[in-house]
């Protein structure tokens, strides 16, 4: 049974690593045949959603670091599988995607709140070199280029994007739905308005950082008053885990007695799934506050 089951997985990462390389050699074919086509403006690209996540959140992984984790994580459901049974199976099997993908949208989080309080310097820069005669166009790359982290790897590849020829406009509305942010959006349809009827630009983009500013404003004072109570709820998710791992340390057995058992098995199991949904929603109103 175990063999027959290392058998499988083995197949499983060989397929794995040969549909991986069948799609390099999809994508340097279709490359190839995109060069040799006439020269037309580029189109929007398709993102999958781990593609997408991963822009958002600015995370970068080599492929040969994506197939060894990928290589040590069936390592590690093999030996729990072995080891530890199916309770141990199914932990090792949903731990590491479930703690990613909170990671991923932490970071997504962090990162937007320091690209817009980096969009007022951005904006401002753009201002000023309109006021220089720069068109809104070479302002915005010019401005792309200068501002800092990470508002600069974000704009990377709408930079990219209106250097291979594609309209500012369409570039703008790109980034702002790959980040859903309503300041990245009206931006985004300023640019597009400005590009088709003319405009004042400077007037529009000084009214953008005026209500950036205002939202920062107002969201700070925001949580100064909700300070309270989010608090309390940080002490509510986190007392009952801080009591369960008191009693672990100091009568480990009377936990492990109840294990034993059908009933405190159950209990348990119920007591943490409680837990699970408690601080789930004690996170989503923390988030309706903030």
């Amino acid at each position: 049974m175990n063999i027959a089951l290392l058998l499988c997985l083995l197949m499983l990462l060989g397929a794995v690593l040969l549909l991986r390389r069948s799609l390099r050699e999809a994508r340097s074919e279709q490359l190839v045949e995109r060069l040799a086509e006439p020269q037309t403006a580029p189109q929007r690209m398709k993102l999958s959603r781990l593609q997408r996540d991963l822009l958002r959140s600015g995370l970068h992984m080599p492929s040969w670091l994506a197939v060894l984790v990928l290589m040590v994580w069936v390592l590690a459901i093999l030996l729990a599988l072995m080891a530890g049974g199916w309770l141990m199976l199914l932990i090792v099997l949903l731990l590491p995607p479930v703690l990613l993908r909170l990671y991923m949208v932490w970071q997504y989080n962090r990162r937007l709140q320091r690209m817009i309080s980096q969009m007022p310097q951005f904006l401002d820069h753009v201002i000023r070199s309109l006021k220089s005669g720069r068109t809104l166009g070479d302002g915005m790359l010019l401005s792309m280029e200068n501002c800092q982290e990470p508002l600069h790897g974000a704009m990377a590849r709408t930079r990219s994007a209106v250097q291979r020829g594609m309209p500012l406009a369409e570039a703008t509305e790109e980034f702002a739905e790959l980040f859903e942010r309503e300041e990245f959006h009206i931006l985004a349809m300023g640019v597009a308005v400005n590009q088709r009827y003319g405009g004042n630009a400077s007037e529009l983009l000084g009214n953008l950082i005026g209500m950036i500013r205002d939202r920062d404003r107002a969201a700070r004072q925001l949580r100064a008053l909700t300070g309270e109570t989010r608090i309390s709820a940080l002490v509510l998710g986190g007392l009952p885990v801080a009591m369960g791992g008191y009693i672990f340390l100091s009568n480990p057995q009377m936990l492990l007695n109840m294990w034993e058992q059908s009933g405190g098995r159950l209990v348990l199991m119920v007591a943490l799934l409680m837990q699970v949904i408690g601080c789930y929603l004690l996170w989503r109103m923390m988030r309706s506050i903030g």
